[in-house]
Order: structure tokens, then C-alpha cells, then sequence
């Protein structure tokens, strides 16, 4: 493995590479980095594709832009377009995971000609909302607390998850995993609540994140700080009137759904499903797997059955 430097869209985007093929492209989430596709990187390449896993703009070595509209969507589509172009190719196979799933999600429904097949892990593809995602979430948690929300002022998150970044990171891994209590607690507190409040700093860490994975999570993220990552949740309403397409135009590409059944994405809407309807604007979803007791990270909580899921569907590709 090695790591290349891309410019792409007026800015670098650092990533991780290996192998040759069919180009393949994993776009992690939040607060990641290349690193969360640790496990899949050389089992794909192995089975021989070009594997490029980048730091989204913002993250890790990956340049970093102020404003907060350099996080819209449309940007991040923007920069794995300029990946793709920067790999000489003319197509690519796309996996994301949490924001790194709408990313390829909509770059695959809005950028068809560029994409192969794309896979989705922990968010599915879903239907365009009648109003922002963030006038949803305030209406659905109004007078509760929801991190959405939460993070849409400026500096408040930033100020709280920077105050200890190695804290922060390990409650958040913790506690949104397969292995932390249920978080139904976490999303009924009074809307004057912190992101950290009622999160799991636990003594002793699950296997899946070693110290030192910890560690180069913590040297990043104390090196870049929150406030780009961030940024990706205050783009809502832009997302919502720059793009009329997004949720309305479908996936045509051969796709696949991958999450954990303990998802904390899964309950965001009180009372539904959001693993239900997989397929609901995706023509060709050819595998779906809901993986048992498994929670956010789930290609890092269960790499084996992430890896053999997506080498399976990379077959049916052939």
C-alpha cells in the first residue's frame, strides 16, 4: 500500500492505494479516515482491483476548506469525479460508509456515466425529503436533542469534541457500536443537551479498534480538528435547493446494502424501520446484508463479513 496525493476540484485530496484493476473508491464517514477501510483494502485488492481509499476534503492529510458550502454535496461528488479522472479511468466501482454512502449514493444516481456499481454502508439511498433534511430532523426532535441539530451552529460541537479529542473519539466509537448499551436513552434528552452526554467512555476497549488504530485516529483529528467534518452537517438546506435531483433520480447501477442490525441509523426515525425498502430507488440491488449484533463501524466491528459481502457482490459485477 501506498499513499498518493490527487489534486482534484482546487484542492488535494490524500489517499491510500493499492493493487491494479478495475478501479474501486471508499469514501469513509464521520469523524474517520482512510484508515476505517483498513481491512478491506488488501483483501480487495488482492482480488485485483485498484483500491483508492481517500481522507475526504477536511480530514486527515487531505486539504481542508473554510467555508462551510465547500462540505455541500455537491463539492464531495465533485472530488471523487476528479478522482476517477486523476486514475486515468473512466469509471469506478464506489463503496461508502455513513456520509461516505449518500456521497457515492448520489454521485452514482447524479454522476451515472462515471459509475459503475456502487455499495452503501450503515446509510441506504432514500427518497428526497419534502423539505431539508435538518427541518425533518428539528420537526421530528423538536424539544429534543439530536446531534444533527446540534451541530448546525458554528464552533459549539467544534468546541466541545476538541476539548479532548482522544475522549471524544473513544466515546463516540464506543457507543455507537455493537457492543455499547442501547442508545434510545441518547436520542430522548431535552434539546439543551451536549453530544457527549450519556456516551461511553469505556475502561476496556473492544477488540475491533486497538490502541493503536485509536491512536492514528487521535494524531489526525488533533492535527485537522472537527470544524470541516462538521461542516458536511450544515449543508442541508444548500444540498436540498442545488440539488432538485438528489433522492428523486435512481440508482441504476448494480448496488448493494451493507449495516449493522444494532445501527443507531436504523431508529433515527421513531417507530420505522430505516433499514426497510432497501431497494426502493435502486433498479438493480443485488445484495443486501443486515449483519447481526453489529453496529456503526461495521466494516470495523465485522471486516470478515463486510469483505466477504462486498467480494461477492464485486463478482456479480464480472
Amino acid at each position: 500500500m501506498e499513499f498518493n496525493n490527487f489534486p482534484v476540484n482546487d484542492i488535494s485530496i490524500r489517499a491510500a492505494t493499492m493493487g491494479s484493476g478495475p478501479l474501486v473508491i471508499l469514501v469513509h464517514g464521520w469523524p474517520e479516515l482512510w484508515y476505517s477501510w483498513r481491512h478491506q483494502i488488501e483483501p480487495i485488492a488482492t482480488a485485483g482491483y485498484r483500491v483508492v481509499a481517500p481522507d475526504v476534503r477536511g480530514y486527515g492529510k487531505s486539504d481542508k476548506p473554510k467555508p462551510v458550502e465547500a462540505y455541500a454535496m455537491q463539492p464531495l461528488m465533485d472530488d471523487i469525479v476528479g478522482i476517477i479522472d486523476a486514475c486515468g479511468e473512466e469509471k469506478a466501482i464506489l463503496v461508502g460508509h455513513d456520509w461516505g454512502a449518500p456521497i457515492v449514493w448520489n454521485t452514482a444516481a447524479l454522476h451515472g456515466s462515471r459509475v459503475s456499481a456502487v455499495a452503501g454502508l450503515s446509510v441506504p439511498y432514500r427518497p428526497r425529503p419534502s423539505v431539508p433534511l435538518i427541518e425533518l430532523w428539528n420537526k421530528i426532535y423538536d424539544g429534543r436533542f439530536f446531534y444533527q441539530v446540534y451541530f448546525q451552529k458554528e464552533g459549539i460541537a467544534e468546541a466541545e469534541l476538541e476539548r479532548d479529542i482522544r475522549m471524544s473519539l473513544r466515546k463516540i466509537y464506543f457507543s455507537i457500536s455493537g457492543d455499547a448499551p442501547s442508545l434510545d436513552s441518547w436520542l430522548d434528552r431535552p434539546a439543551t443537551a451536549t453530544l457527549l452526554e450519556g456516551f461511553v467512555d469505556p475502561p476496556v476497549f473492544p477488540g475491533w479498534l486497538t490502541e493503536k488504530d485509536l491512536e492514528y485516529f487521535v494524531e489526525h483529528f488533533t492535527a485537522g480538528g472537527f470544524r470541516g467534518p462538521l461542516n458536511r452537517y450544515r449543508n442541508s438546506e444548500k444540498d436540498f435547493y442545488d440539488l432538485p435531483l438528489m433522492g428523486v433520480a435512481r440508482v441504476k447501477q448494480p448496488s448493494c446494502f451493507i449495516a449493522g442490525s444494532k445501527d443507531v441509523v436504523r431508529s433515527f426515525v421513531p417507530g420505522r424501520d430505516g433499514y426497510a425498502n432497501l431497494d426502493e430507488l435502486c433498479d438493480d440491488m443485488r445484495l443486501s446484508r443486515i449483519i447481526e449484533g453489529v453496529g456503526h463501524w461495521v466494516q470495523q466491528e465485522a471486516p470478515e463479513e463486510v469483505n466477504s459481502t462486498l467480494l461477492k457482490f464485486l463478482s456479480t459485477l464480472a
